[in-house]
């Protein structure tokens, strides 16, 4: 520091000034570039999460009474009571849906079916949860006919 200062009264006056400007204006610049900038961008990315958040807010509590209703209005699901194997069976010949295998585990059934329609499949299983069987588990493929799958394997059990 005394180097600093033996230096500095070496300089002439003009020089001295000079050295004191710049040594205001580096110490502005610095105090821009390393507080106020980050600190101002930092208030900016703030206040845009705040509004972002608020309005996710405002959005939950206009949807939180529908969320409710909704809720109310499931219906609740029937115990299914019988033969699941029976039910399967009469509910597919219903919609004349081919089960090309059936296999039947304790509580569970598992079915296999080769080439049915999707939308009669959708309606099939619509139906059997609305009597109370729970789809378990479903492995479905494509197959060259358009508009029909192939349940490789769906596992039914009682809800």
């Amino acid at each position: 520091m005394n180097k600093l200062k033996a230096y500095y009264t070496q300089l002439n006056e003009r020089e001295q000034r000079l050295v004191l400007i710049s040594a205001v204006l580096t110490i502005i610049a610095l105090f821009y570039w390393v507080i106020w900038s980050p600190l101002s961008q930092a208030v900016t990315k703030g206040q845009a999460n705040l509004s972002s958040q608020q309005e996710l807010l405002v959005w939950v509590q206009q949807n939180a009474n529908r969320a409710l209703q909704l809720q109310g209005s499931a219906k609740p699901t029937t115990k299914f009571n019988g033969s699941l194997a029976q039910e399967v069976n009469q509910s597919a010949g219903r919609l004349n849906i081919t089960i090309a295998r059936m296999q039947p585990q304790g509580d569970e059934l598992q079915v296999w079916i080769d080439q049915v329609p999707f939308n009669d499949v959708l309606s099939w299983l619509q139906g059997l949860e609305s009597k109370g069987i729970a789809i378990l588990d479903l492995d479905v493929a494509e197959t060259n006919a358009a508009g029909q799958i192939k349940i490789r394997r769906l596992k039914l059990g009682k809800a």
